[in-house]
């Protein structure tokens, strides 16, 4: 029987710091950061800064449900930004940083759904989850020197102070779902 592969799109603030961690989980067969949400068709990553095209900056991923459940792509998600605070994640503020999930499948829906309300519930602090989510309408790339930019920047402050501590998050607190790590232990 024959894999087929599934998408959803993930919005959590910077997409760089999105796409930085997707890369690293097994079962995701391609990232691509970009825009969703809005209503601007093929916008530029200057009109998406602007805040007026309604496009969050966003993480286009394809995965293989047989390597990694849905499940466990929310888990990562919600646990790698702030899904209480709207439209901001740190210093990046505006709704082109808010946090969504833009899904494909009734499933996906239901999910998150359930995964946002058993969240809400868990939270002590009883801040509200804000994600938005919706069915994906469209998905537009980013340009290509937004493309795997933590891979290519890691040496620029942003990518040191931001995105460096949520991949080590990652690799700490969900070693058994990263990629080449197949015993399940940390990797370094």
């Amino acid at each position: 029987m024959e894999n087929k592969t599934q998408v959803v799109v993930f919005a959590g603030g910077c997409f760089w710091c999105t796409e930085a961690i997707f890369r690293e989980l097994k079962g995701v067969v391609s990232v691509m950061p970009g825009y969703a949400g809005g209503t601007t068709k093929n916008p530029t990553y200057e009109q998406v800064c602007t805040g007026k095209t309604g496009h969050a900056e966003a993480t286009h991923i394809e995965y293989d449900p047989s390597k990694i459940l849905f499940g466990d792509l929310l888990t990562v998600f919600f646990a790698t930004h702030d899904p209480t605070t709207m439209n901001r994640q740190g210093n990046d503020v505006g709704t082109q940083y808010r946090s969504a999930v833009f899904y494909v499948t009734p499933e996906q829906k239901t999910e998150t759904e359930k995964f946002i309300t058993e969240l809400a519930a868990s939270d002590p602090s009883g801040k509200p989850v804000v994600t938005e989510v919706a069915p994906l309408d469209a998905f537009y790339p980013a340009e290509d020197y937004h493309r795997n930019y933590y891979k290519k920047n890691s040496f620029q402050p942003y990518c040191q102070l931001i995105i460096e501590p949520k991949v080590e998050k990652l690799q700490n607190k969900f070693a058994e779902l990263l990629k080449n790590n197949t015993d399940g232990e940390k990797r370094e």
